[in-house]
């Protein structure tokens, strides 16, 4: 894979987009931005229900679309030593100034120590990092999904492609 360009996945089921984002919680780290795209009823919400399970953070993690952004705390007895920042970007596109209401989230005071993912945040929250992973999630006719991840800047390539299994299973 050359730097910056695309992998992507298929994945036939929720439960396999679920299943992907545990695989995913593998390569995360404090500090991680990814960037969850697609249309409503992609699996943005089920791919991050799946890294918060791999993260082994307390509680369900459910669409934070009504309250902007959810901080789940790491669970150790699940594991879990990161603590995962949601947030949905979706209604403050409607904003008159919705970089200002991200910025009021105060979501750069926690980026170093967690994991963030912002659903919607294209043209928003790329702000927060400049490395950072594009996931964009498209569902097909037959609920087929396919999940391009596009890293940008950083050591993104060499975690997606130098995770043994990652790629191929």
């Amino acid at each position: 894979m050359n730097p910056g360009r695309p992998i992507r996945f298929t994945l036939p089921t929720v439960a396999d987009t679920h299943a992907f984002g545990r695989r995913l919680a593998g390569l995360l780290r404090a500090g991680d931005l990814l960037l969850l795209t697609g249309p409503l009823g992609a699996g943005k919400t089920a791919l991050a229900q799946g890294i918060g399970a791999g993260l082994g953070v307390a509680g369900a993690v459910t669409s934070p679309t009504f309250v902007i952004a959810r901080v789940h705390q790491p669970d150790p007895v699940r594991g879990g030593s990161v603590p995962l920042v949601h947030a949905d970007a979706y209604r403050l596109g409607a904003a008159s100034d919705p970089r200002a209401e991200l910025d009021d989230l105060d979501l750069d005071a926690s980026v170093d120590e967690a994991v963030t993912v912002v659903e919607w945040g294209e043209g928003l929250a790329e702000q927060l990092v400049a490395e950072h992973l594009w996931v964009r999630i498209d569902r097909r006719d037959d609920d087929t999904r396919l999940v391009d991840l596009e890293p940008v800047g950083g050591d993104w390539s060499a975690r997606l492609t130098g995770t043994p299994g990652f790629i191929d299973s």
